[in-house]
């Protein structure tokens, strides 16, 4: 009877385990695909456009469209299918992990342009970067703290036929449309939108305005390439400025000066021209309202309402009044003759200490 009891729960347990398979584990996945259609320039990459390329996608957040594989794998073509598709996708992730799931957020942490692709890898990419200091020790002690670090990230190929020609950074967000989303506003876009008309078409043309701030500047191009703190020359006494500095020779370079958070002066150098600068205010009478706060002591009464005025400290318990013979309620301290209370000893005036010395002497 005790056997059949065993044989039972064994049973009832062995029932009770779930084998996830790869058709459950990937039936929620999707993988539809619609190729894009954007028509591309034939004229090859200039070295000008890979560094504005990288410099306009590199840190870019987008939202996945599909789930991604911790894999290198994935290929696609531009404006052509993605590989690998249908169900060898699913085994790709089944295989290697779920890098992004739909919807999630995505950040291109780097990406390498070749002859005829362009690699990006998001969230950190499939490999974990080497260190070379995990294989040094001293006295058997590993300089670094050995992690268990694991890739989580993904890459996506983007293939051309026959060489990357000529491309901006929209056209290659148009490109990945099928597999990410980057029509996301940023936080300078979303911040351009509250400003004049005058000031968007300005940030929408990447033209920096005489009288923009920091953020406004950062909206129109972007993160400086350097920047330069100095003083003004001739000017012993005044306020240091800021110059951030866009551009490399031989394309045009910008110098944006900022004496607070204004922009004073703008120097446009483009090749062949004279130096084209822009000192007075083309803000056109705009000026963003600068932070305020109003600081008061203690606090303000409403309005129509009398100002609350508060008593002195005192040692009284609340609802106890105070005794009759002491005045204005002051602390007093016991008497170790009388074992009474009386009230400190007054001060004795002070005695002129350098008059005494100088009678002493």
């Amino acid at each position: 009877m005790l056997l059949g009891l065993l044989a039972l729960s064994l049973k009832t347990i062995s029932g009770q385990v779930f084998v996830v398979g790869e058709k459950t584990a990937t039936a929620d996945i999707s993988t539809d695909f619609s190729p894009t259609h954007v028509s591309l320039q034939d004229t090859p990459m200039t070295e000008r456009g890979r560094r504005e390329l990288v410099r306009n996608l590199e840190a870019e957040q987008g939202f996945a469209h599909r789930a991604l594989p911790v894999s290198p794998s994935v290929t696609l073509r531009a404006n052509g299918p993605i590989s690998p598709g249908g169900a060898d996708y699913k085994k790709l992730i089944y295989q290697k992990g779920e890098a992004a799931a739909l919807g999630d957020r995505v950040i291109i942490t780097s990406m390498e342009i070749k002859p005829d692709r362009i690699v990006l890898d998001l969230n950190g990419g499939p490999y974990v970067k080497h260190r070379f200091l995990r294989h040094v020790q001293l006295n058997d002690a590993p300089v670094t703290q050995v992690n268990d670090e694991r890739a989580s990230g993904s890459r996506i190929t983007l293939i051309f036929e026959g060489r990357v020609p000529e491309i901006s950074a929209p056209e290659v967000k148009a490109l990945l449309e099928p597999v990410i989303d980057f029509g996301v506003k940023t936080s300078e876009q979303a911040y351009a939108d509250t400003l004049p008309p005058m000031l968007k078409e300005a940030i929408a043309a990447h033209e920096v305005l005489v009288g923009m701030n920091h953020r406004m500047v950062l909206a129109a191009l972007g993160a400086p390439e350097s920047k330069m703190r100095d003083q003004p020359s001739g000017d012993a006494n005044g306020g240091r400025y800021e110059e951030w500095i866009y551009g490399h020779v031989p394309q045009t370079i910008r110098f944006v000066r900022f004496v607070g958070d204004r922009v004073t002066v703008v120097e446009i150098a483009a090749l062949g021209k004279p130096i084209d600068i822009h000192d007075k205010d083309e803000m056109a009478g705009y000026n963003s309202p600068e932070p305020t706060r109003e600081v008061a002591m203690g606090d303000k009464a409403p309005d129509g309402a009398a100002e609350k005025t508060s008593s002195a400290p005192t040692l009284l318990k609340p609802g106890e009044a105070a005794s009759a013979g002491s005045s204005n309620n002051k602390v007093q301290f016991p008497d170790d003759n009388k074992g009474g209370k009386s009230s400190p000893p007054s001060a004795a005036p002070p005695s002129n200490n350098l008059a005494s010395l100088a009678q002493a002497h």
